[in-house]
């Protein structure tokens, strides 16, 4: 088996480890996904990867092996920013990035939304359970995701439709208990021409994402460290990122006050009691209804903690494409969108998408 092998070469403590060059990685990963290798051997694989740490080359190997197995949507379309945060979503702070979505692609930013639901170990709250509240979905077809962008300028794709060879890595991934590069790979998706946004967790992944983003081909991107590892804003401090534009990156930094959408708290959710052992958010209906609630209150104007953070997230995705100059630029571009009601418009124009 190929990742026995390179397990061998990898070792098998601190002192002795090693890291692997890219073509090792892009052999291993597609060794898994292919299926070729045990369920036991994947878990050790990536948790010897977790205490040893991931580098740029590591990574870049095993997001073009991905990329190598994967149904990229939109290959070729111009002027195109895709988005992604953490597919297993959040527990904590409702998941904004659906809304935000709908306001930049309301500002004129064409924007694909890599999401998923129920994902392990979390299983916390995405945009997809939030655009089912709204009466909208998302797509688990890359060609039917390439026609809703057409007519309304937004779609939410499964990356389990990107790449099907992910599913059977979930209870590999649910059973791990914690985070593994997997949560990575799984935002890197995007076709290479777009430019990209990306959320990372805190840490030192920063630098070592935006790398990645840069190495893999793609034009601009910003990669931020968003609460939970997403990619809206937090309110209450500043919010650390790197943005790459024409092969060159530079320090981003999110100051809510600068703008006067800072705010006392975060978006919340409703507290509730430990989830029962192998669920999450996800499973607690209260929970997807609150996180829905908080969409639909920003959409319909209402002056909360989540309109300022959906606001800053929309201008993260219009700045990210140059659709923005500056932040500022976008953090008014946004607003006009919003207060217009040219979001609502695009999410009516999604919702008969997804009656068809």
């Amino acid at each position: 088996m190929v990742l026995r092998h390179i397990m061998r070469t990898l070792g098998h403590s601190p002192r002795t480890t090693r890291n692997l060059s890219q073509e090792e990685a892009y052999r291993a990963f597609t060794s898994i996904l292919e299926g070729a290798e045990s369920d036991i051997l994947v878990a050790t694989f990536l948790t010897t990867l977790r205490w040893k740490g991931v580098t740029v080359e590591e990574l870049s190997g095993f997001a073009m092996a991905a990329r190598a197995k994967a149904f990229l949507p939109c290959q070729g379309v111009p002027d195109l920013i895709c988005v992604s945060s953490p597919l297993d979503g959040h527990d904590m702070v409702p998941p904004l990035d659906a809304v935000a979505c709908l306001i930049a692609a309301a500002a004129g930013q064409k924007i694909l939304l890599l999401t998923d639901q129920s994902i392990g170990p979390r299983r916390g709250l995405t945009a997809a359970h939030v655009l089912s509240q709204l009466g909208a979905s998302l797509t688990w077809d890359p060609r039917e995701a390439e026609t809703w962008l057409g007519r309304t300028g937004f779609a939410a794709l499964s990356v389990s439709g990107v790449l099907p060879a992910l599913v059977p890595l979930r209870r590999v991934r649910g059973e791990m208990l914690v985070r593994s590069p997997l949560s990575t790979i799984e935002k890197l998706l995007a076709p290479t021409q777009a430019s990209v946004l990306l959320g990372a967790q805190h840490g030192p992944v920063l630098g070592a994402a935006i790398e990645v983003v840069k190495g893999l081909g793609h034009p601009r991107g910003i990669v931020v460290q968003g609460e939970g590892g997403g990619v809206i804003p937090l309110l209450r401090k500043r919010t650390k990122g790197i943005e790459l534009s024409e092969g060159f990156l530079c320090r981003l930094t999110v100051e809510p006050q600068d703008f006067g959408l800072q705010s006392d708290q975060e978006p919340e959710l409703p507290m509730y009691g430990p989830p029962e052992e192998g669920k999450g958010a996800a499973d607690n209906e209260a929970l997807v209804h609150a996180a829905g609630q908080a969409a639909a209150a920003v959409l319909a104007g209402e002056r909360t903690p989540a309109r300022n953070a959906s606001i800053l997230g929309a201008a993260l995705m219009l700045k990210a494409n140059r659709t923005a100059m500056t932040l500022a630029d976008g953090i008014s571009q946004a607003t006009e969108a919003l207060d217009s009601g040219a979001a609502t418009a695009v999410l009516a124009r999604l919702r008969e998408c997804s009656k068809e």
